[in-house]
């Protein structure tokens, strides 16, 4: 069963496990599972359209229309930068305490599109892990909003900026990532949709959703010694 962080009439919005496909994609064959449909079948049939994308690996707030108009009504919302998106991420190394990444990203058709990130540092950890010649590792906790929505557009920033997401793959670093696998069995990726934003379609009503942190984020912060207790609690 999804869980479910808010229904209406209108709209409805899930806390999206990580490895579950919004849709069917070509890039994803193998998937016999779906967002989309598992939400249908869960809520009597009733079509669901969704209003955004959050990548397979990528857990939390994922919000669907219930019909076209409130659909097209949301996404001019999302054209526009009338939603705010809030992720958290666990990065190697320690990241910045706060950066906008203006980087413009290429698309898979070739072309080149304009993608602003800005993130602050929440909390920074080191662990005793050997890691290139360094009896330690480092990583951080950060929060990031995304001012576009561009493909992969936070796990290709974060590569820029040389603070990979922990467990993104490719966009990633493969040493990291099977350090963890080696070491902590750790397959997902690090990047949680926590905070959504927006203003109702219909009732104008300022929302607010909020998705708690999965099982194995919550073990990743655990090994670092991070504070997530506030990312437990659902706060819609």
């Amino acid at each position: 069963m999804l869980e479910i962080l808010y229904q209406d009439e209108y709209l409805v919005a899930i806390n999206k496990p990580s490895g579950l496909l919004v849709h069917k994609s070509f890039y994803a064959r193998d998937a016999k599972v779906y967002a989309v449909q598992e939400l249908r079948n869960q809520i009597g049939g009733q079509h669901v359209y969704p209003i955004h994308r959050l990548d397979r690996k990528t857990s939390g707030v994922l919000i669907f229309a219930l019909d076209k108009e409130v659909l097209k009504v949301m996404n001019e919302y999302f054209a526009s930068r009338e939603v705010e998106k809030k992720y958290l991420a666990i990065l190697r190394g320690w990241a910045p305490k706060e950066l906008t990444i203006d980087y413009d990203l290429t698309n898979d058709d070739g072309v080149k599109q304009n993608a602003i990130t800005y993130f602050h540092l929440l909390q920074t950890a080191e662990i005793d892990l050997e890691y290139n010649n360094h009896p330690t590792s480092r990583y951080c906790l950060v929060e990031a909003i995304p001012e576009t929505g561009r493909m992969h557009q936070l796990r290709k920033h974060f590569r820029h900026i040389f603070h990979p997401i922990l467990g993104s793959r490719p966009h990633g670093c493969n040493k990291q990532n099977k350090l963890w696998l080696e070491n902590f069995g750790l397959t997902g990726m690090m990047l949680h949709a926590h905070q959504l934003i927006f203003s109702h379609p219909i009732t104008k009503e300022r929302i607010v959703l909020n998705a708690t942190i999965n099982d194995e984020f919550t073990k990743v912060g655990e090994i670092l010694g991070l504070d997530l207790e506030q990312y437990k609690k659902s706060l819609v």
